[in-house]
């Protein structure tokens, strides 16, 4: 819960801020009660925790952050900030609260919302919070957010939710049967209380599972920062049965690469094949996931070094989802050719379907990890083993 002391034990906080959490309560043990010294180790981990995706909030020392837990299934400002784009309306629903990042977000197009959230010092945290930030169109409701809706049968223009992703046991679970609460068996209760729902996913969900188990999804959203995938959002529009759009997004430092298509089109797209021309492209972590490898290639005009390789190629350069390489050579999986090649002994080694792991290849190919030359081992549509060697330029 907020403590009394609550000015005090946030000075200790900014004191302690990058100091080793286990190291800061050995040292404190006899200079803090108990439950304020276990209070501070929280939050400074929370606040470490939260650098990087959060940084304003890192900064902000008005402000209380959740349990660790809570900030490693939060949001950061740019995956929440893409959720609040693409929806407005009067009312919305937050049926598992948790940090209120995403509710936050969502809030600045709605005119009211509802936070739930179960855990109460969670739920204290965030009025808390709201209420630091100047937010005053949340409120805030410590209550079980299924039984709220069956009991009040409220309406909502859009219903949002991330289930929790720990079991009983708190190992981690990532199919939405396995999340709390179930979405494959409470999406009929959601869909009483609002015509759309967005479903924030684990990035380990099946797709084509989920697809089969839900109704009426309208639209797939796979979102990756740093070419890390971090969330699928799933929308949901009551009613709706036409084909499935995907959208990509990967949010770098500098721009943010998108990629669309349709999901029941990718199995029947046609795909040409070709041996390493000009160019190399390697998609990103999002269109990965997404599996629209084929799609990409019909979009972007690019041929498939083979059907599982997932690389492509061109002797034209566009611009691509994902990483884009000058390709210098080719060669056959050979000691003696690479060192000739590659004279510095150092390069950037991928294997893309192939029959050898990273470090395993490293050392046969006696190379070092490094420098400017990109050697992507792969195997071709004629079922050949071979070395692609670029130069990276995206």
């Amino acid at each position: 819960m907020i403590p009394n002391n609550l000015e005090f034990l946030q000075g200790v906080v900014r004191q302690n801020i990058k100091v080793d959490v286990n190291e800061f309560l050995l040292k404190n043990s006899a200079k803090l009660e108990k439950k304020d010294l276990h209070w501070v180790g929280k939050q400074i981990l929370s606040r470490q925790k939260c650098k990087i995706k959060l940084p304003s909030w890192f900064d902000n020392f008005d402000l209380i952050l959740p349990p660790p837990l809570s900030i490693e299934q939060s949001s950061s400002f740019k995956t929440a900030q893409y959720k609040a784009n693409l929806f407005s309306g009067n009312s919305f629903a937050d049926l598992t609260g948790g940090m209120g990042i995403d509710c936050l977000a969502l809030s600045k197009n709605f005119k009211k919302g509802i936070y739930f959230e179960l855990q109460n010092q969670v739920a204290a945290v965030a009025e808390y919070n709201f209420e630091k930030l100047g937010v005053n169109s949340i409120e805030v409701l410590n209550v079980n957010s299924v039984e709220y809706l069956n009991q009040n049968n409220p309406k909502f223009d859009l219903i949002f939710i991330d289930p929790t992703r720990r079991d009983e046991n708190q190992k981690k679970v990532f199919q939405l049967s396995d999340c709390e609460p179930n979405l494959i068996e409470n999406l009929g209760l959601l869909l009483k209380s609002s015509d759309k729902i967005l479903i924030k996913a684990s990035p380990l969900l099946d797709l084509s599972l989920s697809i089969k188990q839900l109704k009426f999804i309208e639209k797939i959203h796979l979102l990756a920062v740093e070419n890390e995938t971090k969330e699928i959002l799933i929308e949901i529009s009551k009613g709706f049965n036409s084909p499935i759009q995907v959208f990509t997004v990967n949010f770098t430092k500098s721009n943010e690469q998108k990629f669309d298509f349709i999901f029941k089109n990718e199995a029947s797209v046609p795909v040409l094949f070709s041996e390493p021309m000009n160019y190399l492209f390697e998609p990103n972590a999002a269109i990965m996931k997404s599996g629209g490898f084929k799609s990409v290639a019909q979009k972007l005009e690019l041929k498939k070094i083979s059907i599982h390789s997932h690389l492509y190629t061109s002797n034209e350069y566009v611009e691509f989802p994902g990483r884009v390489f000058k390709v210098e050579n080719c060669t056959k999986v050979d000691t003696k050719s690479i060192k000739m090649l590659i004279p510095s002994g150092k390069a950037n080694l991928t294997t893309r379907n192939f029959p050898m792991k990273v470090e395993e290849l490293r050392k046969k190919l006696k190379l070092e990890d490094g420098g400017e030359d990109y050697i992507f081992a792969t195997t071709d549509s004629k079922n050949n083993k071979l070395l692609i060697i670029c130069r990276k330029l995206i």
